[in-house]
């Protein structure tokens, strides 16, 4: 199975403009054989904090129109998509929630993850997830996360412990410290749990940031298979092999 992951610059809260562009890589990813593509943190608005706490039409369902040009890709290619958006908290009160929409190969939802370590000024917007994210595509067994998330070894860890073979990180890491954090989180979650991590970054900015792009792929070794550029948008693709 091929996995692709996509890195764009985002244009602030702007879902529409996203979700084409969203489309677009989906079906560029699946010309190129991919089954699976994986997307950046709140990639479908930008990481506008400031924006999404003040302007709740920017919060997403599954079911939103919006989404339908990811949705309508994916159908047409028969493939999954990953995307990252500011969504209403499951429970439908309180603040919403950093989530991640599984599209599968028929453009409905497959499943859906929210953000359970949260970071920083995000408390102050967004309510955290209680449970992880699993689908399965083709026989392999998906994990999902974002971002900080990954700081935190259990989270890998119960990836492992319930079979899966990739993990999906949506992500936004800027230049410097950011760039060490991935270096030093990302290769260690493959390697120490047997997982081919696949990490979607932004690139350019992204809210207060300026994201180093650098989405990648590690096998279970916690060897770099393949990198994207840090500068300028596009695919990194990567063959996950049958156990």
């Amino acid at each position: 199975m091929i996995v692709a992951t996509a890195q764009f610059t985002s244009e602030p809260g702007s879902v529409d403009a996203n979700a084409q562009r969203m489309a677009a890589y989906v079906r560029e990813a699946a010309g190129r054989g991919a089954r699976v593509t994986g997307f950046a943190e709140l990639s479908l608005t930008g990481y506008e904090l400031e924006l999404l706490a003040r302007d709740p039409s920017l919060l997403v369902t599954p079911g939103d129109p919006r989404l339908e040009p990811v949705g309508a890709a994916c159908r047409e290619t028969a493939t999954a998509a990953v995307v990252n958006c500011a969504a209403p908290a499951v429970d439908g009160g309180g603040r919403p929630a950093i989530a991640s929409f599984v599209l599968g190969p028929d453009g409905a939802l497959l499943t859906r993850y929210d953000k359970q370590h949260l970071y920083e000024n995000e408390h102050d917007v967004f309510t955290p997830g209680t449970g992880d994210g699993r689908f399965e595509l083709d026989g392999v067994r998906f994990a999902l996360a974002t971002c900080f998330d990954s700081h935190f070894p259990d989270v890998a860890e119960r990836a492992a412990a319930d079979a899966c073979r990739v993990y999906m990180a949506s992500s936004l890491y800027g230049r410097g410290n950011g760039e060490r954090e991935r270096l030093a989180v990302y290769p260690a979650r493959a390697r120490d749990h047997g997982l081919y991590v696949v990490l979607a970054n932004h690139v350019g900015r992204a809210g207060p940031y300026d994201a180093c792009g650098l989405s990648a792929v590690w096998g279970p070794d916690g060897t770099a298979l393949a990198e994207a550029a840090p500068d300028g948008a596009g695919l990194v693709l990567v063959e996950v092999p049958a156990r």
